[in-house]
C-alpha cells in the first residue's frame, strides 16, 4: 500500500457491472436527503452475491466497516481482487511475500516495492508499537499480516487516513496506483452491497461528513480543532505528542499548545487540572473523559476533544488511528473539563 499492481488475483470484471456502476452513481445524485442519510448511518446490505464471501471474511469485513466508518463492501472489493477473499493459493497470501512485497489476504506492503506499510515484522506482538498499520484487530495478542481478523482492519484504517469514505477513488488510488485496480474494487464494492454503487455513493456524500458541514468555532476553540482535525488519520502510539503519531492525552495536550494554552500531560492530570462540568455545559473545544483501559472512573485513562453535540476527535488505542466518532460510542465517560 501502494503495491503498484501487485494484485495477488486479478478477478474479472464484467463490462456490463463496470457500466452499471456509472448508471447507478449518476442516478443516486437525485437521491433525496433522508435517503442519503438513512444510508449513512447504516452499513449496506448484502445483496445475493455476497453469499460466495467466505462467512468469517464475511464477518471480519462488516465488524471493520462499521468500526472505521466505510462501507464494509469496499473492504471486501479489495479482499476480493487482491485474494478472492483469502481463498488463493498465490505467493504471499497465506505466507511470505508477492513478488513486489506485498503480503496477506488484503496485500499490505511488508517490504520490496510495495515498502513496509504493515509496520515491523509480518507479525508481531500487539504490544509492539511499530508506527505502521498494522493492528491487532481480532484480539489475540499478535498482529499478524496473514489473518484477516488483522488484515482487514488495518486495510480499514489505512483508507480513512488517505480520504475514505468522503473520497473513495483517492483512497483506493493510495492503495494501488492502477486506475484498472481502482475501478474493479469499486465494482465488487457495488456487486456486494443490495443497493449496488449507491452505497458508496452515499458514503461519499457532503451529508455524511458531519465534520466538514459544522463550521469551526472562533477564537481558542476553534483553533483547538482545527489542530485535533489536521491529526485524522495520524497512528497512535503511547506516549507520542507528534507529529506523526499520538496518544489521547498527547493529542489534546499539543490541541491546546496550538491555541497558546498549557495543560498537563496525562489524562488523569488533565482531568484534576480542568473545571469540571456537566455534559449540558459542554462545548466545542472542551475535553471528554472516558475509564479507557488503564484508567478508573476517579482517574480516567482516556480523554478527546469536542468538537460538536455528541462528537469527539480523538486517538483511540494501540492499532488505531486519530478519528472522529460518536462521544456514545466509546463506553466509560467519566465527565468534560473546560481546561481554559
Amino acid at each position: 500500500m501502494p503495491h503498484h499492481n501487485q494484485a495477488a488475483v486479478i478477478l474479472a470484471v464484467p463490462a456490463a457491472l463496470l457500466l452499471a456502476v456509472v448508471i447507478i452513481i449518476g442516478a443516486a445524485g437525485g437521491a433525496s436527503l433522508t435517503g442519503t442519510l438513512a444510508a449513512c448511518q447504516l452499513q449496506p446490505s448484502p445483496s445475493g452475491t455476497a453469499a460466495s464471501i467466505p462467512p468469517g471474511y464475511l464477518a471480519d469485513y462488516q465488524k471493520a466497516g462499521s468500526e472505521y466508518k466505510i462501507p464494509w463492501t469496499l473492504l471486501a472489493g479489495i479482499g476480493t481482487v487482491e485474494s478472492d477473499n483469502g481463498q488463493s493459493t498465490l505467493p504471499g497470501v497465506h505466507s511470505g511475500a508477492n513478488p513486489y512485497g506485498a503480503a496477506g489476504p488484503m496485500q499490505i506492503g511488508i517490504g520490496g516495492a510495495a515498502g513496509n506499510t504493515w509496520g515491523g515484522a509480518p507479525v508481531h506482538p500487539a504490544s509492539e508499537h511499530t508506527g505502521g498499520y498494522g493492528l491487532d484487530g481480532d484480539g489475540d495478542g499478535t498482529a499478524s499480516v496473514y489473518d484477516p481478523g488483522d488484515a482487514i482492519p488495518a486495510a480499514a484504517a489505512f483508507l480513512v487516513a488517505h480520504g475514505a469514505p468522503s473520497n473513495i477513488p483517492a483512497a483506493l488510488t493510495a492503495y494501488n496506483h492502477s486506475a484498472r485496480y481502482v475501478t474493479g474494487v469499486m465494482a465488487w464494492a457495488a456487486r456486494y452491497a443490495a443497493t449496488g454503487a449507491l452505497a458508496l455513493d452515499a458514503a461519499s456524500s457532503a451529508a455524511c461528513q458531519p465534520a466538514a458541514s459544522v463550521p469551526l468555532p472562533a477564537g481558542t476553540a476553534g483553533t483547538i480543532i482545527r489542530y485535533a482535525e489536521a491529526q485524522l488519520g495520524k497512528p497512535y502510539l503511547w506516549g507520542a505528542t507528534g507529529p506523526d503519531a499520538f496518544d489521547c492525552s498527547g493529542l489534546v495536550m499539543m490541541a491546546y499548545a496550538a491555541a497558546g494554552l498549557t495543560i498537563p500531560r496525562t489524562s488523569q492530570a488533565q482531568w484534576a487540572f480542568g473545571t469540571q462540568i456537566p455534559a449540558s455545559q459542554a462545548q466545542p473545544g472542551d475535553l471528554v473523559y472516558f475509564a479507557g483501559s488503564d484508567g478508573t472512573l476517579t482517574a480516567p485513562g482516556h480523554v478527546g476533544v469536542v468538537i460538536s453535540a455528541g462528537q469527539m476527535i480523538d486517538a483511540p488505542d494501540a492499532g488505531a488511528f486519530v478519528r472522529q466518532e460518536p462521544i456514545a460510542d466509546t463506553p466509560g465517560l467519566v465527565g468534560y473539563t473546560q481546561p481554559r
